[in-house]
């Protein structure tokens, strides 16, 4: 059974850090490019960053640019996202995914959150002052 987990999603004043972490199980991370997405109630969820299979690829939204980081860990099966310089506006749920574009030999040429495949059950992060 494929599961993703997030965690480390927690309440931080503005200015703060967190780092979240997504670990999968049942298949091996090497073979998937995985993404992180975010999302508040009554708005659609919005990607934030993406990480290739090699992992010397990364992308980034306008708005986490130069504040956010994504990695990976194939040993551990985990990806992460370390946010530094939160701002209240980064307040959501915070979920990742695998792009179903990974087994094609591609993935995360954009964030659009329709090619996520498995998802985690998110985690919450606050911001607030």
């Amino acid at each position: 059974q494929v599961q993703l987990v997030e965690s480390g999603g927690g309440l931080v004043q503005p200015g703060e850090s967190l780092n979240l972490s997504c670990t999968l199980s049942g298949v091996p991370l090497e073979f998937y490019a995985v993404g992180w997405f975010r999302q508040i109630p009554g708005r659609e969820r919005e990607g934030v960053s993406c990480i290739t299979v090699s992992g010397d690829s990364t992308l980034y939204a306008d708005s986490v640019k130069d504040r956010f980081t994504i990695s990976r860990d194939n040993a551990k099966n985990t990806v992460y996202l370390h946010m530094h310089s939160l701002k209240i506006e980064d307040t959501a749920v915070y979920y990742c995914a695998t792009d179903v574009r990974s087994l094609g030999g591609y993935g995360c040429q954009d964030l659009d959150a329709a090619n996520g495949d498995w998802w985690g059950q998110g985690t919450q992060v606050t911001v607030y002052s």
